[in-house]
């Protein structure tokens, strides 16, 4: 059985493999994998006030977190962004300190889940499931902004769920290497706390088993942890993102 630190560093690897094709599709956006932090530099609106994430290593010593964060910053100063986020997993209580030190709070935290899919806890359910545009997918899962034009979404298997003919429910899932991440699962208001999302996540997962996947991961919230769990997915600890003091822009 892999370990949970095990599971962690392939979801991680695979949500900057994702970011990656995300950035194909935005004009001058690009994931800078650095000395201790990727960071994913997203320019231009709209995808600016959503993709700005950066992921830091754990387990650095003093001057190795020092070198991360200041190229952390420099990669986004250069492009012109003030407002991003730095995920660091909460174990990384030096990372978390050095943070405080230059004046980043926390503003939101996330759950990093993994699993292996050698024994799904729940069978494949019998649901209206059908292939989808992104454009599709922004509609149901609620994202009002149009991300990503002309996105090439072939690598990733983007999902509805149906009821009565309309699509209520999305999600995708993306594969890296043996890795499959789930992202972005939502349903339609109306629809909402009937079981569709968890039933939709258990089609991803049957899914990427039959693909050849060997582990599935994600980033949840803390709505969506039972979920998650139930379908199978480990507590892989929180991810705390912290974000820059903001900087007083002069007109």
């Amino acid at each position: 059985m892999l370990s949970n630190a095990e599971l962690y560093f392939r979801g991680t690897d695979t949500l900057l493999a994702a970011w990656e094709a995300y950035a194909l599709a935005a004009s001058g956006s690009v994931v800078h994998r650095l000395p201790g932090v990727a960071a994913a530099v997203f320019p231009s609106e709209p995808e600016r006030s959503v993709y700005n994430n950066a992921v830091l290593e754990g387990e650095l010593g003093a001057a190795e977190r020092a070198e991360a964060i200041a190229s952390m910053e420099a990669a986004y100063a250069t492009a012109g962004v003030t407002r991003f986020a730095a995920w660091v997993h909460e174990r990384d209580r030096a990372m978390e300190a050095d943070l405080h030190g230059r004046g980043y709070t926390l503003n939101e935290v996330t759950r990093a889940m993994g699993m292996q899919l050698d024994d799904i806890p729940v069978p494949r359910p019998e649901l209206d499931v059908a292939r989808t545009a992104w454009s599709e997918h922004l509609r149901v899962a609620g994202v009002p902004l149009p991300l990503l034009r002309g996105f090439d979404a072939r690598a990733f298997h983007i999902l509805v769920a149906r009821h009565a003919g309309e699509n209520v429910t999305t999600g995708i899932a993306f594969d890296h290497g043996t890795d499959c991440g789930i992202y972005n699962v939502g349903t339609l208001e109306p629809f909402r706390r009937r079981g569709l999302g968890t039933a939709l996540t258990a089609v991803q997962l049957h899914d990427a088993l039959a693909r050849g996947c060997q582990t599935a991961s994600l980033q949840s919230t803390a709505m969506a942890e039972r979920v998650y769990a139930a379908a199978g997915f480990r507590d892989l600890g929180r991810i705390l993102e912290y974000v820059p003091p903001q900087v007083e822009v002069r007109t």
